[in-house]
């Protein structure tokens, strides 16, 4: 065993017995981004060339700062992004929502669809649908001072337009003219505050973790702007915890113009997003 080797396993511990859901594979992460090197290559880093920097970034990572924010990139689905301070982290649970959308708007008849997101923070879920439907015109809907200077960065070069706005009000131009509107919203009840993992509670932004009482404050606003946005037919989908995977559809209701209101689970078997059609006229 190498130098380094031995001080990831130094460093596992130290982050297991911090808490840390993921020691190992944050120890052997932080130590191929200090080193340059993939997480494989760990063993062939010569011992003279082990960098003291890496236990600042283990003390950074014990404090529960998130990996992500001392690496300065996320990986989702076949993107590598840009965060940090002031924007949510995008999560993999998301990946298989966005999966889900992914199939959904390859499956429609339409030679170039169009796709919002809304709350879009980093800008993980438009830049995986616009990577993966070539042809889509992705819309990136984000109101944080903050959080959209990442939307951007992410953003740039890519076919995804940004918009800065309220996802309760974004997009007029575009009413009855969108094939699929996709969320990852703020969905945390405010009574779950000390229930929150560190990692988030402390570094996420509060308005991308917190919607109200029961944590349904901007889905049943998102409904809304869906179904205003949406043309006949099109479809929501939208994350949310899976606690509440038994109060979501009831929100896309038939009464509201919504048709074929459903849960789907995610790769552990929970629920974690829901999906309606707008109704036809």
């Amino acid at each position: 065993m190498n130098l380094l080797l031995a001080e990831v396993a130094q460093a596992t511990q130290r982050l297991a017995d911090a808490g840390v859901p993921s020691p190992r594979f944050d120890a052997e992460e932080l130590a191929a981004f200090v080193h340059g090197v993939k997480r494989g290559e760990l063993h062939r880093v010569p011992d003279a060339d082990f960098d003291a920097r890496y236990w600042e970034a283990i003390a950074r990572r014990e404090a529960r700062e998130p990996l992500q924010h001392i690496t300065g990139r996320a990986f989702f689905r076949y993107l590598e992004l840009q965060v940090g301070p002031g924007v949510f982290v995008p999560r993999p649970e998301t990946e298989s929502v966005v999966g889900w959308a992914i199939d959904a708007v390859r499956a429609m008849d339409v030679v170039e669809p169009v796709v919002v997101d809304l709350c879009s923070g980093s800008g993980a879920i438009a830049l995986a649908m616009a990577q993966e439907v070539p042809r889509s015109r992705v819309h990136a809907v984000e109101l944080s001072d903050d959080a959209i200077e990442w939307t951007r960065k992410n953003a740039a070069g890519s076919r995804v337009t940004v918009h800065q706005g309220d996802a309760l009000t974004a997009l007029p131009e575009l009413d009855g003219q969108v094939d699929l509107v996709i969320s990852n919203p703020p969905y945390i009840p405010l009574t779950e505050w000390e229930y929150v993992a560190p990692e988030a509670r402390d570094h996420d932004p509060e308005m991308a973790l917190f919607s109200g009482e029961d944590g349904l404050d901007t889905i049943r606003g998102i409904e809304r702007t869906a179904h205003r946005l949406l043309r006949p037919g099109g479809l929501v989908v939208i994350e949310h915890a899976d606690t509440q995977g038994g109060q979501v559809p009831w929100i896309f209701t038939e009464e509201r113009g919504w048709a074929d209101a459903a849960d789907h689970p995610d790769l552990n078997n929970r629920p974690r997003f829901a999906t309606a059609r707008k109704a036809m006229p």
